[in-house]
């Protein structure tokens, strides 16, 4: 799938960005335009309802408000996504003027001079503990490792905030959206929940913290009335797929929860009681070490096998056209409530991949008849720093969405794009034609 960009004006480089000064010097409340400034400054996050629709399976996104806080990840070392990044932000402020972009900190260093207003950011030490209480949408300009990075940073994060995706990347299976469609993406997902009528009521965006030093917009510049048009409607809300994580922790032989390297990732917490969010997979593999694995599996509380293996996945929906899909796994479609446990080079031809219900818990121990020192273990392709132990368990359970009707707590809103006629092979079939060339014929050209 090529990636048609939009330029609203040629992209000229200005000089070398000299290197920074401390964080403390940028993260100021003077009232200076195109600074960095202290993302805890941010009036607190919004966090969005659910609502069930007549469209299948996919659910419709009511905000309480208009989004104020928009989250900006981008790949790095990609001119032409720096470009696209300072277009759209360009666009976005001036279009909606209560919004503030955050972007993360070397991103914020690459770009912030060519902005004339400020953006939002924080040390990665805080990064993701700010981001839980201060976003309220996601953006990504990238393919799925954006994504799933992205992702990564709301790992401890119960509620995470409605990712808008556009592809940018290598593959991008999991980005539903071109570039050259931005204004209007980011126009449905900041309408939706907006009232019926040429103009939506009135409502005053909440001001921001006394500690933020941005203008208080009035009812004239700021909230669904301040867009020119009509807005979408009660019944046009943005349509959402939320795919469902899986938790994973870490414990020792005698069941205390391991702490993590907290060094070698940006995620926050332990792998233990608490665990981690996993978008796409957990993977033990046998790293560096020259042996096969020897893993006891248990599924449901009860032993399933011992398997010898390069390493073993336990993936979601989300994930089976990964890292599971190379090892033999099924494809699976992202709402059908499953969990895939895929062996990577099992020595027994008999362990074939598994498709279990999404409510089954799993775990991993470590054979006593390993003959390797420890387990290398990885998130959504990320080590984790922690290898595992003989005796070590590695569990994984589901993570609960749906708790009643309109009551969806959990999992990871994608904003879906609305497939008309001619756009009939888009989506999840169209990806799986037209980036996995699936089942394409022997010496027929793609």
């Amino acid at each position: 799938m090529q990636t048609a960009i939009l330029r609203a004006k040629p992209f000229r480089p200005k000089p070398s960005i000299p290197k920074w000064a401390p964080w403390k010097r940028h993260f100021s409340s003077s009232s200076r335009r195109g600074e960095i400034r202290d993302l805890e400054t941010l009036a607190q996050r919004q966090i969005p309802r659910y609502e069930e629709s007549c469209e299948g399976d996919l659910l419709s996104l009511q905000w309480p408000a208009p989004p104020r806080n928009v989250f900006v990840v981008k790949k790095d070392c990609v001119p032409t996504v720096t470009e696209s990044l300072i277009e759209f932000a360009n666009h976005v402020t001036s279009t909606y003027p209560s919004i503030a972009l955050i972007l993360e900190p070397g991103t914020a260093e690459e770009v912030h001079p060519y902005f004339p207003f400020p953006i939002y950011s924080a040390p990665l030490a805080r990064l993701a503990s700010a981001l839980h209480n201060k976003a309220d949408l996601t953006v990504t300009l990238g393919g799925d490792g954006t994504i799933l990075h992205a992702s990564s940073l709301f790992a401890t994060c119960y509620n995470v905030p409605p990712v808008l995706s556009f592809s940018m990347g290598t593959l991008g299976f999991l980005s539903e959206w071109n570039f050259s469609e931005y204004k209007r993406a980011f126009r449905e997902v900041y309408m939706s929940g907006a009232g019926v009528g040429d103009r939506a009521p009135v409502l005053e965006a909440p001001k921001c913290t006394a500690t933020d030093d941005r203008a208080d917009f009035g009812p004239d510049t700021t909230g669904w009335s301040s867009v020119r048009g009509k807005s979408m409607g009660s019944s046009r809300g943005a349509r959402i797929l939320m795919r469902n994580r899986l938790k994973v922790g870490l414990f020792t032989a005698d069941g205390r929860p391991v702490q993590r390297d907290q060094s070698s990732t940006p995620m926050h917490g332990t792998l233990g009681s608490q665990g981690v969010y996993v978008m796409n997979e957990v993977l033990l593999h046998r790293g560096k070490e020259p042996h096969l694995a020897v893993v006891d599996v248990y599924v449901g509380g009860r032993f399933l096998t011992e398997a010898v293996a390069d390493g073993i996945i336990i993936s979601t929906p989300t994930g089976s056209t990964a890292y599971s899909l190379s090892s033999g796994g099924s494809i699976v479609h992202p709402l059908v409530p499953s969990v895939l446990l895929t062996p990577i080079c099992a020595r027994s031809l008999s362990f074939r991949p598994l498709v279990l219900p999404s409510s089954t818990p799993i775990t991993l121990r470590l054979s006593e008849k390993n003959r390797g020192r420890e387990l290398e273990m990885s998130i959504d392709g990320v080590n984790m720093g922690q290898g595992m132990a003989v005796g070590m368990e590695a569990r994984v359970w589901n993570e609960e969405m749906r708790h009643g009707k309109n009551e969806w707590q959990g999992g990871v809103p994608c904003v879906m794009r609305r497939i008309t006629g001619g756009e009939a092979h888009d989506g999840w079939v169209g990806g799986l034609n037209g980036l996995l060339k699936f089942n394409y014929p022997f010496g027929e050209e793609p």
